[in-house]
C-alpha cells in the first residue's frame, strides 16, 4: 500500500534578536517540511526538533549562549580621565603628571621640553628627536617679553618633572616673531611661523627651575 506525501504545518522558530534589530525583536524563521506518513509516524517530536536546531545551527548558538552565561564577567577598569580646565587667559590646560617639589613663578628660569602640534594634530617641532632620542631643552625666563603668553601661562604652578597638555589660542601666542620657544632650524622655524594664526597645542615636561 502506496502511502501519499503529507504537507506539515510550518515551524517557527525564534532566533536571537540581531543586534541591528530594536531591542524587545526576534527573528522568527519558518520552516516547512514534506514527510511521507510513514516517515513521520517513525519519528518522534523529540527527534524532529533536534533534527529541524541542528540543521539551522541554532544548537551551537544556544550552547554558546549558556557557556557565555556561565562564564565569570572580567572586570573592566575605568580609564583616566585627564581634566580640562581653562585658564583666565583663553588657555586650556589638561595636568598629565604632577611633578615634585616648588612649582615655578612667574620670573623664575626654567628648562624645558616640548612639542608643539597643530589642533589637528599635526606634527610641528619638538625638542626632543623621535629617533634618537636626544633632547635639547629650552631655557628661558617666565617673562611675556621672552616667551609667548600661553606657555608662560602653562609653565606656571608647573613641578620639576610635571607634564602638561595645552591648547593655546593665537592672541596668546606668536603675536610677534621675537617671542620663543622657536626652532633654530630654518625649516620648523618656517613651519611654526605660517601656523601662528591657529591655536597651537603645546606638551611640556618642566625639566628644571634654575
Amino acid at each position: 500500500m502506496a502511502f501519499t506525501p503529507v504537507s506539515l504545518p510550518q515551524l517557527s522558530i525564534s532566533l536571537p534578536r540581531p543586534s541591528l534589530l530594536p531591542r524587545g525583536t526576534a527573528r522568527k524563521l519558518n520552516v516547512t517540511a514534506n514527510y511521507s506518513v510513514s516517515d513521520f509516524a517513525s519519528l518522534t517530536a523529540r527527534n524532529l526538533s533536534r533534527r529541524m536546531l541542528l540543521s539551522m545551527g541554532a544548537v551551537p548558538i544556544l550552547y554558546n549562549v549558556n557557556l557565555a552565561l556561565g562564564a565569570p564577567i572580567p572586570q573592566m577598569e575605568e580609564p583616566e580621565i585627564l581634566r580640562t580646565r581653562k585658564l583666565p587667559s583663553g588657555v586650556r590646560v589638561q595636568d598629565i603628571v604632577d611633578g615634585e617639589g616648588p612649582a615655578a613663578e612667574e620670573g623664575d628660569v626654567v628648562a624645558f621640553n616640548y612639542v608643539c602640534r597643530r589642533s589637528n594634530g599635526y606634527f610641528v617641532y619638538s625638542t626632543v628627536d623621535q629617533f634618537t632620542g636626544e633632547a635639547m631643552p629650552v631655557t628661558l625666563t617666565l617673562d611675556e617679553k621672552q616667551i609667548i603668553k600661553g606657555l608662560k601661562d602653562v609653565l606656571i604652578g608647573m613641578k620639576v618633572g610635571g607634564k602638561r597638555r595645552a591648547l593655546i589660542p593665537p592672541s596668546t601666542g606668536y603675536v610677534n616673531e621675537s617671542l620663543k620657544p622657536i626652532p633654530e632650524e630654518f625649516g620648523p622655524r618656517r613651519s611654526l611661523l605660517s601656523h601662528a594664526n591657529e591655536p597651537l597645542i603645546f606638551e611640556v615636561q618642566l625639566l628644571k627651575i634654575l
